[in-house]
């Protein structure tokens, strides 16, 4: 690429669209498992892989920073055209992501029984949880070496190839489930085995696909020839390091505040507890196409600053952001205009249908307002800047709590002006931090 030419607004849909697809692919696959085990076995099967799924969920997202540190060290390597560093980059993040797998693997134990011991689950739900479980933590350490590799396609602006994967892990899944839990009626345990399963094989394809593409680019050395001792170097350990860790105090942080909401929302009642979670689901749902945005955000910002390139760095935050927000304001418009009648698809309930409609225009200006915090955490992910987002997400998830303490005589209202609060927060916090990452350039 040559310097300061910045990608055009089609060249940055080219690389998100794929992202979005591969991000919604998900939920789908929540959809199928339940619609499985729901005419295949009863409510007990359906209850424990609920909860497990929930738990799995959990875990791995507080492991989300090995995906995020690859794409910021990868992309700026690829701006820098240095594949000796992503091969490092690539060998260092598996070495990781094994580590913590086994670590999973042999605190299972004492994992699976502290996650159950916060569920109010029947006994009988709780066991087949416990299978659950048992079977699908053999799948941790495929799941985290896949998040690497996800990184690395996402550095690399392989948007395309990052959809296969997860089209392929998601269909392999499904396949997998429909045979044991549909047709040899294995319950949850077949769900939990298909799900490790294709975990597993996932994880040999996007192998097979990051050594394919390294060797378009450079010749790989032999086994013996790799940089095995250089990559514990504690001057080259250590960046990487302080870069997950900030990553991981993060999502921890965010983590709470939506763990905080739910919690909130609960003390209002059933009726607002539901409203308040079919909300979220609307959230979510954008969430897909913002972090879509977001994803390329990381890969060109990353890109442009391993080039040292100002102007095609601040072209792309523009170009990027314009999009997101353009975005935002059209998902804004479908919640408030359409939301009555997905709220009538998605309950038959009419207290909830009612309160939930209560809190759309609150939920719409989430929305609307929450793009400048996605494509801040993408240029900070993107540019290997953590310590902010840390710092933002400390302060954002402090001021949170306070606004539903102060707010809290104003009741669900009170929260979701917490809640809005929140997401604009971080951003502020994150947008008083660019003047570093400019410096660097």
């Amino acid at each position: 690429m040559e310097t300061s030419t910045a990608p055009r607004y089609r060249d940055i849909w080219r690389l998100t669209w794929p992202v979005i697809l591969a991000n919604s692919a998900t939920p789908l696959l929540g959809l199928v498992d339940t619609a499985v085990i729901g005419h295949t076995a009863g409510s007990q099967h359906l209850g424990g892989v609920a909860l497990g799924s929930l738990i799995f969920s959990f875990v791995y997202w507080g492991f989300g920073f090995l995906r995020m540190g690859t794409t910021g060290f990868v992309a700026q390597a690829t701006g820098r055209r240095d594949e000796a560093r992503i091969r490092e980059v690539i060998l260092r993040g598996l070495a990781m992501a094994s580590l913590i797998g086994v670590g999973l693997l042999l605190l299972q134990w004492p994992l699976r029984i502290l996650s159950l011991s916060l569920f109010g689950a029947s006994n009988e739900v709780e066991t087949i949880t416990g299978d659950y479980f048992r079977i699908r933590i053999w799948g941790a350490p495929a799941v985290l070496a896949s998040y690497v590799l996800l990184g690395y396609f996402i550095g690399r602006g392989m948007s395309g190839t990052l959809l296969l994967v997860q089209a392929v892990l998601n269909g392999l899944n499904m396949l997998l489930d429909i045979g044991f839990a549909g047709y040899l009626q294995w319950g949850a345990r077949g769900i939990a085995l298909g799900t490790a399963l294709a975990e597993w094989i996932t994880l040999g394809l996007a192998l097979l696909l990051v050594w394919r593409h390294q060797s378009q680019h450079t010749q790989w050395p032999g086994l013996d020839q790799l940089p095995w001792r250089g990559l514990l170097a504690w001057h080259k350990l250590l960046p990487v390091l302080r870069v997950n860790l900030d990553l991981m105090i993060r999502t921890l942080f965010l983590l709470l505040g939506f763990a905080v909401f739910t919690d909130q929302g609960a003390r209002y009642g059933d009726i607002t507890l539901a409203a308040n979670h079919i909300l979220l689901q609307f959230i979510s749902f954008c969430a897909f196409f913002l972090d879509g945005f977001a994803y390329t955000t990381e890969a060109l910002a990353g890109q442009a600053l391993g080039q040292r390139d100002r102007p095609r760095f601040h072209q792309v935050l523009r170009r990027t952001t314009l999009l997101a927000a353009i975005t935002a304001l059209a998902l804004a418009a479908g919640i408030l205009f359409l939301g009555p009648v997905l709220l009538a698809w998605l309950t038959d309930l009419p207290q909830v249908q009612s309160r939930a409609q209560e809190f759309l225009i609150w939920c719409g200006l989430y929305v609307t307002l929450s793009f400048v915090a996605f494509q801040l955490d993408g240029l900070f992910i993107g540019t290997t800047t953590t310590a902010p987002l840390r710092n933002a997400s400390i302060l954002a998830t402090s001021g949170f709590l306070a606004l539903v303490w102060g707010l809290g005589a104003l009741g669900n209202t009170g929260l979701w002006l917490a809640f809005v609060g929140f997401v604009v927060l971080r951003g502020l916090l994150l947008g008083l931090s660019i003047d570093g990452i400019t410096r660097r350039l």
